[in-house]
């Protein structure tokens, strides 16, 4: 995916390997290696090509509303806990189903060789 819109909640955020997980779980989740962390914008639709519309950009929280032709829609909320750490909130319509997800992101270090976002 390519850098999105630069947004004012992340610049601050480094890229590297980030653990998401299913607010309030306490093990499992997914390790995406993040050049960009604005990616977590689309999560559900994730290599999508769509459209955003930065609804609220703060130093420490920003919306953003984006729409995939043919894959469906959402809406996102990312805030910046801290510099390793970022609340994301999401909802939408994903292959046609709704969905509504709250996830806590965390840095874990550098990016392991591989795939990046």
């Amino acid at each position: 995916m390519a850098p999105g819109p630069g947004l004012k909640a992340t610049q601050s955020i480094e890229s590297g390997q980030w653990l998401v997980r299913e607010r309030g779980e306490k093990t499992g989740g997914q390790n995406l290696c993040l050049r960009d962390v604005s990616a977590l914008v689309q999560l559900k639709h994730a290599g999508a090509q769509c459209s955003r519309f930065v609804i609220d950009d703060q130093p420490n929280r920003a919306t953003v509303h984006y729409t995939c032709p043919g894959a469906g829609h959402g809406r996102t909320t990312i805030t910046v806990d801290t510099s390793h750490s970022i609340t994301v909130e999401t909802q939408g319509i994903a292959s046609g189903l709704p969905f509504q997800d709250e996830f806590t992101v965390r840095r874990v270090g550098s990016c392991r060789s591989g795939r990046s976002r």
